[in-house]
């Protein structure tokens, strides 16, 4: 009798010793599939990193350079290549030329894909004779320098394009005249965080020099280096391009870090000819600021 119930206990207790192994098996499959779901929420919940490009000579290079990519569209001319570099989300957006593609593009952007940070890149042309073709110009400030108000003058007293004033289009939702400062070009600031990350790479950069100035935005071409000069002395511009300013304005409304970086590609103010090579160079330096301003983000 006793032998028989010492052998119920033995294996009673076999039974209860299984059976707490396969409910630890059980917490431990639990706890590890809640870490990895924990982990993978924590991946996803990471807002990308934006980088834009005008034309797909200012786009491609970058985007090639992406893991994991898929390819988003809106409508028939943004569009999204959405991939990862070491690990960490980054978009390339194609805006299209001009300041009213970029600014449509980057709100898109934002509204879609909630960025930490936007660097638009791309080529320029120089306002500086200081710099040449591959120089660089970190976009310390931005500014239009196509919104003017003209003079009042009447038929036949012909135009005077350097007596036009800046036009804020920022600084009141009233009409024209009631804000002084209305008539004052408005700069837009680069992130320091971005900057900082995009001069501590500079080193990497072997085809021109690196310097930090004000990028000025319009939808004109200027090919007259009187017109050139003129923009290089009262607003201070180093080079001038189409779209970074209209995206600096949109960033500021969403208070989202931004810095432009421009390299140029032609100088008409020391004869520096065209090179469409800068595109790619601009592109690639443009990868290590990237991959700096992750290593800043995750160390945080």
């Amino acid at each position: 009798m006793k032998k028989s119930q010492s052998k119920k206990r033995f294996s009673k207790h076999i039974l209860l010793s299984i059976m707490a192994m396969i409910l630890f098996t059980m917490l431990a499959g639990c706890s590890s599939a809640d870490e990895a779901e924990a982990t993978e929420d924590k991946e996803e919940t990471k807002r990308p990193i934006l980088i834009q490009g005008p034309m797909p000579i200012e786009a491609e290079t970058f985007a090639e350079r992406l893991e994991n990519v898929k390819v988003e569209e809106s409508g028939s001319t943004y569009e999204f290549y959405i991939g990862t570099v070491d690990g960490y989300p980054v978009i390339v957006s194609k805006t299209g030329k001009g300041m009213e593609n970029a600014a449509a593009s980057t709100a898109i952007a934002i509204e879609k894909y909630n960025p930490a940070a936007i660097i638009n890149q791309g080529t320029s042309g120089g306002h500086d004779p200081e710099l040449n073709v591959f120089d660089i110009v970190l976009g310390e400030r931005t500014v239009n320098i196509g919104s003017m108000k003209t003079g009042d003058r009447a038929a036949g007293e012909g135009i005077e394009p350097t007596e036009w004033k800046p036009m804020d289009v920022m600084a009141s939702e009233g009409s024209a005249g009631e804000d002084p400062n209305a008539e004052k070009a408005r700069y837009y600031e680069g992130d320091a965080d971005l900057l900082a990350a995009a001069n501590a790479v500079k080193d990497s950069y072997t085809k021109g020099k690196i310097v930090e100035g004000t990028i000025g935005s319009a939808d004109l071409w200027n090919n007259e280096v009187d017109r050139i000069n003129w923009f290089h002395e009262n607003y201070g511009t180093s080079v001038e391009e189409m779209e970074s300013a209209s995206v600096a304005m949109i960033s500021k409304a969403y208070d989202v870090p931004f810095l432009a970086i421009r390299i140029l590609s032609n100088n008409k103010t020391n004869d520096g000819a065209y090179n469409a090579d800068t595109a790619v160079a601009n592109q690639e330096y443009v990868y290590e600021v990237v991959k700096e301003y992750i290593a800043s983000l995750e160390s945080e």
